[in-house]
């Protein structure tokens, strides 16, 4: 008598082998890996993880796993559905584009577990060249990007046109996003979105900036529309 009819399991290994569980898994790493390997190639900014990347793959294989398991059984859906509620994720994503490849590999890698390899392929094929495409033509990028400007000033400063000047001679554009106290109450923060009319006037808008604020922190962070603050 063959070991699995004594512990009676081979009704749990009828819908799939053994090569298909290999195949699924060693698909879904393939996939997911040039995901990720796309996903280093086309990134931009400082926000750049290799523990992203390394989530991106296991994210991959464990949906393709899990779509497996699944198969066409409504029952084990939803007890899925039931198990993973409890599951609660604190890291906040740091670029939106990170969504879409989150999304990606468990796109991936439902396909794979359900066992359609070819559209999984194709897909990963065709919607990685669309996001090297994108990249390499630089698509959406605005002409004239903005900056955020940050300052601190003495509270007791009326700072509703304290750098009025300043603006009118080197920006284009320049609005109040934000004011905030810190140093319990001392200085008041505030934060502009700029647009400079010459990058070359860097230093000297700095300069000119810090001497009417006092000599206090003067921050600016440039190109911002290329990343997520």
């Amino acid at each position: 008598m063959d070991i699995l009819d004594i512990f009676n399991i081979q009704d749990f290994t009828s819908e799939f082998t053994v090569a298909d569980v290999v195949l699924v898994l060693a698909l879904s790493f393939a996939l997911s890996a040039f995901i990720g390997w796309v996903y280093e190639r086309t990134h931009r900014g400082t926000s750049y993880t290799q523990s992203f990347v390394f989530t991106l793959v296991l994210n991959g294989m464990v949906v393709a796993f899990v779509m497996l398991i699944v198969g066409s059984n409504l029952a084990r859906a939803f007890s899925l559905v039931g198990a993973l509620s409890i599951i609660r994720f604190r890291n906040a994503v740091k670029e939106t584009r990170d969504v879409g490849f989150i999304f990606f590999t468990m796109a991936v890698g439902m396909a794979v577990g359900t066992r359609f390899y070819l559209l999984a392929i194709i897909a990963t094929i065709v919607i990685s060249l669309a996001i090297i495409l994108m990249i390499q033509l630089n698509w959406f990028a605005r002409e004239m990007s903005s900056q955020i400007l940050r300052v601190q000033v003495p509270s007791s400063s009326p700072f509703d046109a304290l750098f009025d000047s300043i603006f009118l001679k080197y920006t284009h554009t320049s609005e109040l996003i934000s004011a905030d106290t810190v140093q319990n109450g001392t200085l008041t923060e505030l934060t502009y979105n700029v647009g400079l009319k010459h990058t070359n006037q860097v230093q000297q808008f700095l300069a000119e900036i810090q001497n009417v604020s006092g000599h206090n922190k003067v921050t600016l962070i440039a190109g911002y529309n290329g990343i997520d603050l």
